[in-house]
């Protein structure tokens, strides 16, 4: 697999054009996961093909092994990348609204959307009152399911329920994170049967692709899947790193934690804490560095930590389990 991926285009002084018509671009959050990069092509479609507004879907950063696997299977071209937006580009943004996920320019850019299903950040500008949808299900796509309406979804094409299930299937770990809803998993087997696809089957295709990062490098697995957050007065990078196979991470564990102040200071924060999902067991695996992770891993999880890793059973999911309990 090129790992690489496209690279990176500047922005160019005017909007991406189709035919003289300004294009809409349609992205997610950097370090593009599975959702970030089916939720953009799936609202692209719909623009273009359903309410007639010419849209293309983009993408900041190469996308994990899990949505590379998306694309293949559903025979969909990998966006391009940017590197950031433009003065007065047309933009929809989904699957995040937090300003420290988007381009540095965003708000010098026209912001015509946003759909997503995170708690609400603050600090986007618009120029004009916008649609905005942010509601408290477990994945973009099931939202986009709901605002396309059944009429439309009957004319969507294959790879488009296809990179719906997909990412519904992702963010809730095929039903197991604390995040999903009955109305996800209603969506999601929805799909499936219009797909005529075994969910446990498919589900599991999905997570062994996500599990294989031996082409990876340590500073390229720690920014993955990174959220930023602040406790106590530090900058910290929350990642997280969903597998199947747990134990090829933890054969990694001193490369990763040797990795862990570079990338810090690399990308303006304090520390990196990260998780290793153990999806099949619905359990976590913190790497513990330092005394600053201990006091937080104890303080947060009430656990006695005791060496460079602590198990946290049950805890699979960052928005629900992780980022709320962190505590000093």
């Amino acid at each position: 697999m090129d790992i690489d991926g496209p690279q990176p285009y500047k922005a160019r002084d005017s909007a991406i054009r189709l035919k003289g018509i300004a294009m809409i671009q349609v992205f997610g959050h950097k370090a593009p996961d599975t959702d970030s990069t089916g939720s953009p092509l799936i609202w692209a479609w719909y623009l273009t093909e359903i309410r007639k507004t010419p849209a293309k879907a983009v993408l900041q950063g190469v996308p994990n092994t899990e949505a590379v696997w998306m694309l293949r299977q559903w025979d969909v071209d990998m966006p391009e990348i940017i590197a950031d937006v433009a003065p007065g580009d047309k933009c929809v943004i989904v699957d995040t609204n937090n300003v420290a996920e988007l381009p540095a320019s965003i708000n010098e850019a026209e912001v015509m959307e946003v759909i997503d299903h995170h708690l609400l950040a603050g600090g986007l500008k618009t120029r004009l009152p916008i649609n905005m949808t942010l509601r408290p299900l477990a994945c973009t796509a099931t939202i986009m399911h709901d605002l396309i309406g059944d009429e439309d979804m009957a004319r969507a094409p294959r790879h488009i329920k296809g990179l719906m299930l997909t990412c519904i299937l992702s963010d809730t770990l095929e039903f197991r994170s604390p995040t999903t809803t009955p109305h996800d998993r209603f969506v999601a087997e929805k799909l499936a049967q219009e797909l005529d696809l075994s969910i446990p089957a498919y589900a599991m295709e999905m997570f062994t692709a996500k599990s294989d990062v031996s082409a990876f490098a340590d500073d390229a697995l720690l920014r993955m899947d990174s959220k930023e957050y602040e406790l106590g007065g530090k900058q910290m990078r929350i990642s997280v790193l969903e597998t199947t196979a747990p134990q090829v991470l933890l054969d990694r564990k001193a490369a990763l934690m040797a990795a862990m102040p570079i990338v810090a200071a690399a990308d303006g924060a304090d520390e990196v804490m990260l998780f290793i999902v153990d999806i099949l067991n619905e359990q976590s695996t913190l790497l513990v560095p330092n005394e600053f992770v201990r006091r937080v891993a104890e303080a947060s999880f009430g656990v006695q930590v005791s060496g460079d890793t602590v198990l946290l059973p049950g805890v699979v999911s960052r928005k629900k389990q992780i980022i709320p309990a962190l505590a000093l």
